[in-house]
């Protein structure tokens, strides 16, 4: 049975449904699976939970989602650059749970690794403690922490081979490799599919087994999130 879907649209058939939890690959606007996204606005599909690390940005990555108001909460840990999220939030429209970044990659690999919880120091005594459980180890206080099992994971990687072992270009690999390991189903879009053995096994980021369904979503525009220039030198 193929892996290897022609596109997005085809690669989500009978998965997405209402009020489901999706993980999402990406951080701002590297690493975003932005085909897979753009074909779950075009579903329909409306009262959705999404784990990653952000929301995107206005009309780009997740902040679609926002925009078709088809996102009903966040679980994220970066929220500070889209104001469409920002309004949403603070009118009630949307529901936020804030999750420290490391936190969040431990709570997506946790899950997949089959782990429903751990204990970590990160947010002792902050508003992210709210109403966790605690435990003193060492003598030290510890809040414990949900691992997220979702029902789909959604991630973008550079290359992948048709048994769908994956790799990751650069800081594109961010929240890609938890996210996919957390989601009952995942769906994974790349720039280029090459035949099996073409892949270097020590070079493989995530392995096929991960991997569900896969599409060639090339090519990319790549856009640059916030552009940082200087002036030019007189001399």
């Amino acid at each position: 049975m193929t892996k290897v879907f022609p596109d997005a649209a085809a690669a989500l058939k009978g998965l997405l449904r209402d009020d489901m939890l999706i993980a999402a690959g990406g951080f701002g606007l590297c690493g975003v699976p932005e085909r897979l996204i753009d074909a779950v606005e075009v579903s329909g599909a409306s009262g959705l939970t999404i784990a990653s690390n952000n929301a995107g940005l206005d009309g780009q990555g997740l902040g679609k989602l926002l925009c078709s108001r088809q996102i009903r909460k966040m679980i994220a840990s970066y929220v500070g650059d889209n104001k469409e999220f920002e309004r949403q939030y603070l009118v009630g429209e949307l529901e936020v749970e804030f999750s420290p970044q490391g936190t969040l990659a431990e709570r997506m690999r946790s899950g997949g690794a089959g782990i429903p919880g751990f204990y970590t120091k990160t947010g002792v005594g902050t508003l992210v403690a709210e109403g966790k459980p605690t435990m003193l180890f060492d003598g030290e206080e510890y809040i414990l922490e949900r691992g997220i099992v979702a029902d789909l994971a959604l991630v973008k990687g550079w290359k992948a081979d048709t048994a769908g072992n994956m790799v990751f270009r650069k800081t594109a690999r961010n929240f890609n490799v938890p996210a996919a390991q957390c989601g009952r189903i995942c769906v994974a879009e790349v720039e280029e599919i090459v035949a099996p053995g073409t892949l270097g096994a020590d070079a493989v980021h995530l392995p096929g087994i991960y991997v569900h369904r896969l599409i060639c979503g090339a090519p990319y525009d790549k856009p640059i999130e916030f552009r940082t220039t200087r002036k030019q030198d007189a001399t």
